[in-house]
C-alpha cells in the first residue's frame, strides 16, 4: 500500500524549554519512504537521536514559547500480513535481549496482574494462535470511546472499565501477551483506515524470531501501517513530550491511501 501523510502541530508553551517530537515514518524493513519533508519553524536549537531499538528518530527541540511542525510524507508499505495461525512462540531462554526486555512489566502494562486470566481463559493456546485469541478478546470486549482515559490509565484500569482509545487497547494486549511470556511492545503508526484519523497505537509481538504488527482495535492491518516508533508503552512513543504546559492551537493528522 502507498499512503500520503500530512501532520500539522501548533502548541503554545507556557515557558521556554525542550520538547521531543516523534512524528516521522521510520526508514525500516517493510516500508519505503518515497518522500519526506518536515518544517519545524524556528526553534532555538534542534538535534536528532535514534528512537528505541534504532527505529525512527526523535527530534529534540529547544523552544521559546511556541512549537510548530508541518510534516508530509509518502510511504510505500511492502510488508506481508502476518499469518498468526502458523507463528510459533520462542522459549524465554532462546530470546535475544531486545525481545527479552519486552516481557517485563512497564508503567502502563502491569503484566504480572494478568497471569491467571490468561492461563485460565486461554488454556491450550500458544504462540500466534494465542496472540490472535488475545487480540480478538480485546477487540470484542472493549468499547472505543474517546475521553475515557488519561495519562494515568493503565492496562489494569482498561481491563476493568472495558473502554478506551487505541493506546488503551494496545496497553491491554501488551500486558496480556507479556503475561503469556510473549514479548510485546507498543508501536506508533499511521494508517489510512483509522477513524477518526490521529496518531495510532498498535502492538508488535515477537514470534518465530521476528516482530509482527497487530492492531487490537481491528481498524488496520499490518499491510496498511507506516511504522513510526516502538517502545515499552506509550511513554516511549508519544508524538510530543514537553517539560512545559502546552496549549493546543492546531493538531491535524491526515493519512490517505494513494
Amino acid at each position: 500500500m502507498r499512503m500520503k501523510i500530512d501532520v500539522t502541530l501548533d502548541y503554545a508553551l507556557e515557558s521556554p524549554g525542550p520538547a521531543l517530537l516523534l512524528v516521522e515514518a521510520a526508514g525500516v524493513q517493510g516500508q519505503v519512504l518515497n518522500r519526506s519533508t518536515i518544517d519545524l519553524g524556528q526553534p532555538l536549537k534542534s538535534a536528532r537521536v535514534p528512537g528505541e531499538e534504532g527505529i525512527g528518530e526523535r527530534i529534540i527541540l529547544r523552544l521559546d514559547d511556541r512549537l510548530t511542525c508541518r510534516y508530509s510524507a509518502e510511504v510505500q508499505v511492502t510488508r506481508d500480513l502476518p499469518d498468526l495461525a502458523v507463528l510459533k512462540a520462542i522459549e524465554v531462554e532462546d530470546m535475544p535481549g531486545d525481545a527479552l526486555r519486552y516481557l517485563l512489566p512497564s508503567r502502563y502494562c502491569p503484566a504480572e496482574r494478568f497471569g491467571h486470566f490468561v492461563t485460565s481463559r486461554f488454556e491450550g493456546l500458544s504462540g500466534g494462535p494465542l496472540v490472535a485469541a488475545l487480540r480478538d478478546w480485546v477487540e470484542r470486549n472493549l468499547d472505543y470511546v474517546a475521553g475515557t482515559s488519561d495519562g494515568d490509565t493503565t492496562a489494569a484500569d482498561t481491563f476493568l472499565d472495558r473502554r478506551g482509545v487505541c493506546r488503551d487497547y494496545a496497553h491491554l494486549l501488551i500486558a496480556l501477551c507479556r503475561a503469556a511470556q510473549i514479548p510485546a511492545r507498543i508501536a506508533s503508526v499511521y494508517a489510512p483506515p483509522v477513524d477518526p484519523q490521529d496518531f495510532h497505537a498498535v502492538v508488535q509481538v515477537y514470534l518465530d524470531h521476528d516482530w509482527h504488527l497487530v492492531d487490537p482495535t481491528g481498524m488496520a492491518k499490518a499491510t496498511e501501517m507506516a511504522l513510526v516508533a516502538v517502545g515499552r508503552d506509550a511513554t516511549d512513543v508519544a508524538f510530543l513530550t514537553t517539560t512545559s504546559i502546552a496549549d493546543l492551537k492546531v493538531q491535524s493528522v491526515e493519512v490517505v491511501a494513494l
